[in-house]
């Protein structure tokens, strides 16, 4: 039998899952690390930490399973997006990574604009300048490091580097070269005209491949540091949204997938690059080979069921506080949450929205409360919809969904009555770890495509809309969307600006 590996290497840990050639996931391991802040809202990690987490995690899941590493035909990478590692000429680290949630670059993402016009930038590469993205943080570094600036050989995603120390070549897939903002998103490659404007130089960024290509094979120095045999094939995958469409089998038009964890991601795959004019959405490559996809991100998703049940309802069990709102009829009588407990991202880019009920009578009780919380964050995630649609989406035939909220049959009706599609989940929960094992099963020839490796691998049980349920909602969700424009006064207003 053969078998693939994917590895995840996340903000907090690095998965290596073992799937066999049907499928099956036969064996998972991680290795926990944590992330430095050196200053408030910075956040940075080192780079040797992925490589020590990679080899540690592939030698616990070879012993937990027994499987002679001659039998691993190929091997996978995903991980956290839009991280910066800076190498020298030697292939040496010149400072600690910036993370993707790092905010130190505004004043960077405003030259961004300055320089290439934001207008065009959004043509360009599918997205506005976020703080969070990969090109404005070399721009800082030119900015206020100098003196590594001037050393700089080689820029690497956190995944790429692990690819660098597994087979010592520089490479980088298409999804995670979108998510740097420095692709021209239709071309699939690096956008000349954006790094002559940005100065940076192109020699400074490695080659670009599709999720299913080899970049490279384990070499004899990484086979002794993790217990596998050199020469196997290590395809390009995939970042963790990408990794984790194909492991939910998101990889055709007409399904959609939904991670509803503290945040909220929808992730719709496109045949076409579609970009949202004004930059609401986000638009990469997709880790399947030419395909594109759509993203939508709101930050208070489970999160805002947490804080309802830490604030309000202390020592109660979700499964408990979830069970009383289903008395609830849907609308909840009147009452509406807004879930911007964290400022939002998609369909407002704005840090100082904020969380609010709005409707609230004597007769409403916490029961009314929760299933509002329920609503108002299946109301977020249309909004993304609904961008995706006036960019060009077609229509959405299946949702696949992921995530601990999604636990809750309860909210995966009202998801599916609100989304007014079909709601699935699949047999596993392992996500990206799993979509770049299947991204290496395809590279490997054990697939003829990913969709066709999805479709023989993953296994879907759904939910359908409630008809009377959605007539409701469609009534609910305009009033859930006058909400912001009508507040977002008052929380500049209490933000102090």
């Amino acid at each position: 039998m053969s078998y693939f590996i994917g590895i995840d290497s996340s903000t907090t840990a690095t998965k290596t899952l073992l799937m066999d050639d049907r499928g099956a996931v036969i064996g998972v391991a991680a290795a926990e690390y944590d992330y430095e802040t050196p200053r408030p809202l910075w956040t940075e990690q080192s780079p040797d930490l992925w490589w020590d987490a990679t080899c540690q995690s592939i030698r616990q899941v070879l012993a937990q399973t027994g499987v002679p590493p001659a039998e691993i035909k190929g091997i996978g990478l995903t991980g956290q997006m839009h991280g910066m590692v800076l190498l020298d000429q030697r292939g040496e680290v010149l400072r600690p990574a910036i993370l993707w949630n790092d905010q130190r670059t505004g004043a960077e993402c405003d030259e961004m604009r300055e320089k290439f016009g934001k207008d065009r930038l959004i043509d360009v590469t599918g997205n506005d300048a976020l703080t969070g993205f990969t090109a404005p943080k070399i721009l800082w570094v030119k900015n206020n490091e100098p003196e590594f600036y001037a050393q700089i050989a080689q820029i690497l995603l956190p995944k790429d580097y692990v690819r660098f120390k597994l087979t010592g070549q520089y490479a980088i897939d298409k999804a995670g070269g979108a998510g740097t903002q420095l692709f021209d998103v239709r071309a699939r490659n690096w956008s000349e005209p954006l790094l002559e404007a940005l100065g940076i130089e192109r020699g400074w960024l490695p080659p670009t491949f599709e999720g299913t290509a080899q970049t490279g094979v384990v070499s004899a120095e990484a086979a002794a540091a993790c217990g596998l045999v050199a020469g196997i094939p290590v395809v390009g995958g995939g970042g963790d949204q990408a990794a984790n469409a194909v492991g939910t089998g998101a990889v055709v038009d007409g399904v959609v997938a939904l991670s509803l964890g503290t945040s909220g991601v929808v992730f719709a795959s496109n045949d076409r690059p579609l970009i949202q004019p004004e930059g609401r959405l986000h638009a990469f490559c997709h880790a399947v080979p030419n395909k594109w996809h759509l993203m939508g991100v709101m930050l208070s998703a489970a999160g805002s069921l947490r804080w309802f049940r830490d604030a309000l309802a202390p020592g109660v069990s979700f499964d408990d506080l979830v069970a009383e709102a289903e008395a609830i009829p849907p609308g909840s009588d009147g009452l509406l949450f807004l879930p911007y407990l964290t400022g939002e991202r998609t369909p407002h880019p704005d840090p100082l929205a904020r969380g609010a009920f709005v409707g609230l009578t004597v007769r409403h009780t916490r029961a009314h409360m929760t299933r509002a919380v329920l609503e108002g964050v299946a109301f977020g995630l249309r909004d993304s919809f609904e961008l995706m649609k006036e960019a060009g989406l077609a229509d959405v035939t299946q949702v696949r969904v992921s995530g601990g909220g999604t636990r809750s049959s309860l909210w995966r009706q009202i998801l599916a009555d609100v989304l007014q599609a079909e709601m699935v989940t699949i047999n596993t929960a392992e996500g990206a770890a799993y979509g770049a094992a299947i991204l290496a099963a395809v590279g490997s020839g054990a697939f003829a495509s990913v969709p066709e490796a999805c479709a023989t691998l993953i296994q879907v049980t759904g939910q359908t809309p409630v008809g009377q349920n959605s007539a409701v909602y469609d009534e609910v969700y305009p009033l859930y969307r006058d909400l912001y424009p009508a507040l977002r006064p008052t929380f500049s207003a209490v933000s102090g600006q």
